[in-house]
């Protein structure tokens, strides 16, 4: 059962660290671009980090340092993609026209 979980969490990390990688390539301006790398980090590492803790236990040195590392993406993660977007703004870097 342990093994199945940890399957399961590693591909929905893996499928949106693909999905995001895809979409940063794909998207047309800067702005979607930055929401395609926020949920690259969040929804592409949290769930690794969650696998690697179901995977070695929840008692082992790993778990304490990958939810540490979780706490801290789920805090810096927004905050940097906002001071991005913000600064890109304030720049005057242009939005897609089809937007």
């Amino acid at each position: 059962m342990k093994t199945i979980v940890f399957l399961v969490l590693a591909s929905i990390g893996l499928a949106f660290s693909l999905s995001g990688a895809v979409g940063i390539l794909r998207m047309p301006d800067l702005y979607s671009r930055i929401q395609c790398s926020s949920k690259t980090v969040t929804m592409g590492a949290l769930p690794a980090l969650v696998a690697l803790v179901v995977g070695e236990g929840i008692d082992s040195t790993y778990a304490s340092r990958a939810l540490l590392v979780a706490v801290l993406l789920l805090i810096v993660s927004p905050t940097a993609s906002h001071a991005l977007a913000r600064a890109a703004y304030k720049s005057g870097v242009p939005m897609w026209d089809g937007a």
